[in-house]
């Protein structure tokens, strides 16, 4: 199911984010309480962060949950050579003019998606200063660029490891 960039956009715009949702069940034996936690923190509408060495299974609880709730997940690998613009979106030139594209971030604002930040520390502070607004009770994403803020719906979900 390898779709151009075109139809995954057409995809997001039309709201429905079909690319980004979990087909099937992924494998994951839960250890603790964590699933519970992770659906508790969802209905409260409370970001969260996972901590753990690479390879215990933190993108694939995400990707679990994200099945187990039924919502569409958008993971952003981060690295220091990401930019803000890169996580929410930029004017870009086509044969129609200057159209706006957004971001993954913005896409997952905009549509009610789970957005799991993989590996945050990895990105420049500059660039993870978007998400300050997202994180806390206002729950926006400003789009300076555009003038546009974003309320987050309510099965938004913010996940940074």
């Amino acid at each position: 199911m390898n779709r151009g960039i075109a139809e995954i956009r057409t995809s997001a715009a039309d709201g429905t984010l079909d690319d980004f949702r979990i087909a099937s069940e992924p494998y994951y034996r839960p250890v603790g309480e964590e699933i519970e936690l992770f659906e508790a923190a969802y209905a409260a509408r409370m970001p969260m962060m996972l901590k753990g060495p690479t390879g215990c299974g933190k993108t694939r609880f995400i990707e679990h949950m994200a099945w187990r709730l039924k919502q569409p997940l958008i993971t952003i690998s981060c690295h220091e050579d990401m930019t803000a613009s890169d996580l929410v979106g930029r004017y870009l030139l086509d044969a129609e003019g200057t159209i706006w594209h957004d971001g993954p971030l913005t896409l997952a604002v905009r549509h009610g998606a789970i957005c799991y930040l993989d590996e945050i520390v990895e990105a420049r502070q500059d660039t993870t200063v978007v998400i300050h607004s997202l994180t806390d009770d206002r729950r926006i994403l400003p789009l300076e660029k555009k003038n546009e803020v974003l309320r987050a719906p309510p099965n938004f979900q913010l996940v940074i490891s």
